[in-house]
């Protein structure tokens, strides 16, 4: 496998051409539709559209889609996020409700909910995090759920409301190598995201976390990331390819080939992660509701 070059996430002064292994499926069908018509009925929010996802049309698709709570502007303005900065509207209270009968009408065998980071908000939104997952357990009995959170910026208080509230996951995302975070997660740290995971595995929580390829990080330093990851207890990670939302966010430094993402996925289950999702298109959410299941041959 080729190494990636080391080149530091710095505005580049002409795009690099994408590949034809890039394909993106158009959103279609009638499915699609039922999906946007919920969403918009419901004034819900989801990453797929705040966080241009590639897989939008395929997901929604087939009826399901990543909930966004907490609003769609956030308080941090990472180089790579297509969602929002700025100052957010009040929390919404009722937004849980809301989230859980979307999910019932939607008939969802497995919900993922994410947020925007809200650290102007003495509990970081926690506490709507928990009446969100014991809202839709409640009408959705049947249902798991899978919650990619943020870190509350290390007040652990907060993340065990989440721990207490047991979903059958909970990701945090380390989103990119050590060198790159600076970068990359300007309010974030990449030690603290570490200890995110370490803090929820030692809650019983099944724990994920995924990382973008293509920003400039070297093999070694994915793979080292891999490891940080295992070290401290994440049981599933994704890997996929950086895109450049807008010419304002972080370029894209190379297209990684569908091989290497092979061989990563093959280099995290030789180091004893349980499950690896990796390929060009993967996002934190694709194919979540294979990742509450154990092993390779369940992918």
């Amino acid at each position: 496998m080729q190494e990636l070059p080391v080149i530091a996430a710095e505005p580049a002064t002409t795009r690099v051409k994408k590949p034809d292994w890039l394909r993106v499926k158009l959103p279609i069908g009638e499915t699609y539709k039922q999906v946007r018509n919920l969403v918009d009925t419901h004034k819900l929010h989801t990453i797929c559209e705040s966080g241009n996802c590639p897989n939008m049309g395929e997901c929604w698709g087939a009826g399901t889609a990543t909930f966004m709570i907490l609003g769609n502007i956030c308080t941090r303005s990472c180089g790579f996020c297509a969602v929002a900065t700025g100052r957010p509207e009040p929390a919404d209270f009722d937004e849980p409700q809301r989230v859980a009968e979307a999910i019932y009408l939607m008939k969802v065998k497995h919900a993922v909910i994410t947020s925007v980071d809200r650290d102007e908000l003495k509990d970081g939104g926690s506490i709507i995090w928990a009446n969100t997952i014991n809202a839709v357990r409640t009408l959705n009995p049947q249902t798991t759920m899978e919650t990619l959170i943020p870190d509350f910026r290390g007040q652990w208080e907060n993340l065990q409301r989440i721990i207490d509230a047991a979903p059958e996951i909970v990701s945090h995302n380390l989103e990119t190598v050590e060198r790159l975070t600076k970068q990359v997660r300007i309010q974030a740290k990449y030690h603290r995201s570490l200890e995110v995971i370490r803090r929820l595995k030692e809650g019983g929580m099944r724990t994920k976390s995924g990382i973008m390829l293509g920003l400039g990080e070297t093999k070694e330093e994915v793979v080292q990331a891999m490891q940080d990851l295992y070290d401290n207890g994440c049981d599933v990670v994704t890997l996929g390819q950086y895109l450049q939302p807008t010419p304002k966010h972080l370029p894209v430094v190379r297209f990684v080939h569908p091989d290497e993402f092979a061989e990563l996925r093959e280099i995290g289950y030789n180091m004893g992660l349980d499950y690896v999702e990796s390929g060009p298109l993967v996002r934190s959410s694709y194919h979540a509701e294979k990742h509450i299941f154990s092993g390779r041959n369940k992918g």
